[in-house]
């Protein structure tokens, strides 16, 4: 798996911690990383965006950023109204090929969920990860609602032949109401695809150091962690 695309069901569900915890796990197995995130939108120029996020918490990985836009927007929006150059699929999928030839790991970072618009031609996530052969990992959240969501995106994946490697919660609540224990059932069944971990909520506050001692038992051996679904699953049964 030398490239792995990172979606979410939506926006604010986790997918760039998330990122920074699959990117940390790797690098505790020993692989070397790469992080590109596709389009940075709603972030000043000296600002750090999600791809500096990610270095902050899980450490020595090598960040590339496409394009940035002012404006909190989908990037399609966001560069028309910025009058700056769209990100196409095809450079997407190229810098990631780049990257893989020089790393173990590439996490391509989406912006939103799967279907989101690049550019004025309607280019998604989905299809740079078709150009790329690519797993497409999918970061869900835990509570009501994540069940329609994130089965509409496993079904757009398969339909567009992609691979969906699996799930993760991207913040599981301390104290977790009866839909999100339900879920962690449930999820996997709507949508096809192993549970592959749960970050804790608030893990992007832990202090650096102990988010990468950490993360690889937010994840499952897949993702280069220990975090046995099966367990997580019958402790948090309802």
């Amino acid at each position: 798996m030398p490239i792995l695309v990172i979606t979410g069901t939506g926006t604010e569900v986790g997918k760039t911690v998330t990122t920074a915890a699959v990117a940390a796990a790797a690098l505790a197995a020993g692989r070397t990383v790469a992080v590109l995130k596709a389009a940075q939108t709603g972030v000043r120029p000296d600002e750090p965006g999600d791809a500096e996020e990610v270095a902050r918490l899980a450490g020595g990985v090598t960040t590339a950023e496409l394009a940035r836009y002012p404006e909190p927007l989908a990037p399609a929006t966001a560069a028309r109204r910025a009058g700056r150059a769209p990100v196409h699929p095809h450079e997407i999928a190229e810098a990631a090929a780049k990257l893989a030839t020089e790393h173990d790991l590439v996490l391509v970072e989406g912006a939103g969920g799967l279907l989101v618009r690049f550019d004025a031609a309607g280019g998604t996530l989905a299809d740079a990860a078709r150009l790329l052969s690519a797993p497409v990992l999918v970061v869900a959240s835990a509570g009501l609602g994540t069940l329609n969501t994130t089965e509409l995106t496993a079904r757009e994946l398969r339909a567009r032949g992609l691979d969906l490697a699996g799930l993760v919660i991207g913040s599981w609540p301390d104290s977790p109401d009866l839909a999100s224990r339900c879920n962690v059932a449930d999820l996997p069944d709507v949508s096809g695809a192993p549970l592959l971990g749960a970050l804790p909520a608030g893990a992007g506050g832990l202090a650096p150091a102990d988010f990468r001692s950490t993360a690889a038992g937010w994840l499952a051996p897949r993702l280069d962690g220990t975090w046995d679904a099966e367990a997580f699953r019958v402790r948090e049964a309802p």
